[in-house]
């Protein structure tokens, strides 16, 4: 279970939120004039990192207000929550020891050894 804290009502169960994606997006001034593309561009496509990163979400069981995250997408832990319009915290977080995330030893990096 994926425990998610809403930082108006505390720490909830996943199920409790929706995910809202990239945090700290704003909307064009000018989309009126923007392009198809531009505008595709904008609705359509976010990064999409491995690693920290800032994300909406709303607790939509709950009081049903958005907030902003600071997730770790590569192990999935959630590094701090603010309420929309705050700052982002200033957070990092531990790299993974391999690729997968194993660690080094006993991730069976050692089976290309040949046994004498």
């Amino acid at each position: 279970m994926l425990l998610i804290t809403c930082p108006h009502c505390g720490t909830r169960d996943q199920s409790e939120f929706t995910y809202g994606g990239e945090a700290h997006i704003s909307r064009p001034a000018n989309s009126e004039t923007m392009t198809d593309a531009q505008w595709a561009e904008f609705v359509f496509m976010r990064n999409n990192p491995k690693g920290v990163w800032a994300e909406r979400w709303m607790h939509a069981s709950g009081c049903r207000k958005w907030f902003n995250a600071v997730r770790d997408t590569s192990t999935d832990r959630f590094l701090a929550v603010y309420k929309i319009g705050e700052p982002r915290p200033n957070v990092t977080a531990a790299g993974l020891a391999t690729p997968s995330g194993e660690p080094v030893i006993g991730s069976g990096n050692d089976a290309a050894k040949v046994m004498r």
